[in-house]
C-alpha cells in the first residue's frame, strides 16, 4: 500500500535525508541519532549527505567506520566519473543533472555535479554539495516513501544509475530543442552579435557536458561487469540498458555539437556575405563618382584659359550637365556589364 507522506529533508546538520528498509520491507526516515545507532541487522540503509557540510565530514571520517583512503576520496573537491571496488564494495562516483531553483537567477546554467556513492551489500552512503539540487535521488526518493523503492544495494545503485540517465536524456533533449531554434532564426536570415554568442554559448555548453559524460559511460560499463556479490544478474541487466541509453545520449550530444559547428559556419558565411554585399555597393558609388569627380576637379583648377571660367554667363549650368550626362553613361554602362554578367 503506498505511503503518502510529506517529503523532508535537511532537518539536521549535513544530513540530506536517511532511508531504512527493514527485513519486512517497510521504508523508515531516520535521524542522525538512528544512523549513527544502526546495524546491518536492522536492514538496507541508504545515507544522504552533504559533502561540504563539516559534521558530515566528521561522520564520514569517523564514525562510518570507512577506510580513511575511502573516505577521502568521497569527500575530494572535484572528482570525474568513475568506479573503484574496495573488497566487495563500490566506490562509485556520477554526474548527475542539478537544476537550479526557478526563484533563483535564471542566468545561471543547468549544470552537472558530481554524486559520491559508497556501496555496500547493506549500506549505501551518497554525498553531494549543499547548494546543489539533484532532482534524480529526489525522485527515487519519492518512489521509496510510496513503498515502490529499491530493497537492497544492487537495485538501489541501478537505479540511480537510471534516473541519473533520464535526467541526462532531459537535458540533452532542451538543448536539441534550443540548437532547432537556432536553426530556425538561421532560416529566417536573423544574425548578429547576439547569434554567434548563442551559437557559442550552446556549443560550449555540449562540449562541457560530453567532457563527463564520456567518462561516465565508461564507469557505468565497469559497474556492470563487476563481480560484486550483492551486484545481481538483473541488475547488471538493467545497468546495460541504463549504459546503452547513456550511449545514446553521447551519440545526440555529438549530432548537437556538429549541427552547432555547421550553424556557426553558416553564421559566418552571412557575415561574409553581408560584408561583400557593402563592399559591392560602396564600389558601384566609386565607379559612379569617378568621372564625375574628375570632372570637377578639372573645372576647379585656378589656371588661366579655363574653359568655362568665372566670367563665363552659362558656365555652371554645362559643367553641370555635363558632369550628369557622364554619370548617367557611367550608370548604364555598369548596368548593361552587371546584365551581362549575370
Amino acid at each position: 500500500m503506498a505511503i503518502d507522506r510529506e517529503l523532508r529533508a535537511g532537518l539536521e546538520q549535513g544530513l540530506r535525508f536517511a532511508m531504512l528498509v527493514t527485513p519486512s520491507g517497510r521504508y523508515l526516515d531516520l535521524t542522525w541519532t538512528e544512523v549513527e545507532a544502526w546495524k546491518p541487522e536492522d536492514g538496507f540503509l541508504w545515507v544522504h549527505l552533504e559533502r561540504d557540510d563539516p559534521h558530515a565530514q566528521a561522520w564520514v571520517r569517523g564514525q562510518s567506520g570507512i577506510d580513511p583512503l575511502v573516505a577521502l576520496a568521497l569527500l575530494a573537491e572535484e572528482s570525474r566519473p568513475r568506479v573503484q571496488d574496495v573488497g566487495d564494495s563500490l566506490l562509485v562516483v556520477l554526474r548527475g543533472v542539478n537544476k537550479h531553483n526557478p526563484h533563483e537567477d535564471s542566468s545561471i546554467d543547468t549544470e552537472l555535479v558530481p554524486i559520491h556513492i559508497w556501496m555496500e551489500a547493506s549500506r549505501c552512503i551518497s554525498l553531494r554539495d549543499k547548494d546543489h539540487s539533484l532532482n534524480a535521488l529526489r525522485d527515487l526518493r519519492l518512489s521509496m516513501m510510496n513503498g515502490k523503492g529499491p530493497r537492497d544495494a544492487g537495485t538501489l545503485m541501478a537505479r540511480i544509475a537510471e534516473k541519473v540517465t533520464d535526467h541526462l536524456g532531459d537535458l540533452v533533449e532542451d538543448l536539441e530543442d534550443e540548437i532547432s531554434g537556432l536553426e530556425d532564426r538561421i532560416a529566417a536570415n536573423e544574425g548578429g552579435s547576439s547569434m554567434r554568442a548563442h551559437i557559442a554559448e550552446t556549443r560550449r555548453r555540449v562540449v562541457q557536458f560530453r567532457r563527463y559524460l564520456a567518462p561516465q559511460r565508461d564507469a557505468l560499463f565497469r559497474l556492470r561487469h563487476d563481480d560484486a556479490a550483492w551486484l545481481s544478474a538483473e541488475s547488471k541487466t538493467y545497468l546495460g540498458e541504463v549504459n546503452d541509453r547513456l550511449v545514446r545520449h553521447l551519440e545526440d550530444l555529438d549530432e548537437i555539437r556538429q549541427r552547432s559547428s555547421i550553424l556557426q559556419e553558416e553564421q559566418a558565411a552571412m557575415v561574409a556575405e553581408q560584408g561583400n554585399r557593402n563592399t559591392f555597393v560602396l564600389s558601384i558609388v566609386t565607379v559612379l563618382m569617378l568621372p564625375m569627380t574628375f570632372i570637377t576637379g578639372f573645372f576647379g583648377m585656378n589656371t588661366g584659359a579655363l574653359p568655362l571660367g568665372a566670367d563665363h554667363s552659362h558656365g555652371t549650368w554645362i559643367a553641370t550637365a555635363i558632369i550628369s550626362a557622364v554619370g548617367a553613361a557611367t550608370a548604364v554602362l555598369l548596368r548593361y556589364g552587371l546584365r551581362r554578367r549575370h
